[in-house]
């Protein structure tokens, strides 16, 4: 009986440890950052048909829109520092690199995307941020 008790207390605890063990090494992984320079050549087709639609699916992967400004955004301009600014830059972080391709290669987006390009010509990139401390 004791050695039951000793059995079940040790798969337990094995069971336990593997389920933090888990749950640590996901929260380890560095979120993910859309850094997009958009020139617009259509700001209110752009706002009103590709906007509203890239923003929904955008959320739906876990994307939060950190900054946007110029053509398209809510008045913010883009203050070029060396060379000349873009017509629009946004910013959003995903919780991971995984969750922002997925959001990309979403066919939903794909389809969204092909909207947003009648008005735009797209630069966009991704980079890895610092693992959370």
């Amino acid at each position: 009986m004791k050695a039951r008790m000793i059995g079940l207390a040790l798969l337990t605890g094995i069971a336990l440890g593997a389920v933090a063990s888990e749950t640590v090494h996901s929260q380890a992984k560095p979120p993910a950052y859309l850094i997009g320079q958009i020139d617009v050549s259509d700001p209110d087709g752009y706002a009103k048909e590709y906007l509203p639609k890239a923003r929904e699916i955008i959320k739906s992967h876990g994307g939060k829109l950190v900054a946007a400004a110029g053509a398209g955004a809510t008045g913010a301009k883009v203050v070029a520092v060396d060379g000349s600014a873009p017509k629009r830059v946004v910013i959003y972080v995903y919780p991971s690199m995984e969750a922002l391709l997925a959001w990309r290669n979403d066919p939903a987006y794909v389809q969204v995307r092909s909207i947003g390009e009648k008005f735009a010509t797209y630069h966009t990139f991704a980079i890895e941020g610092a693992a959370p401390q």
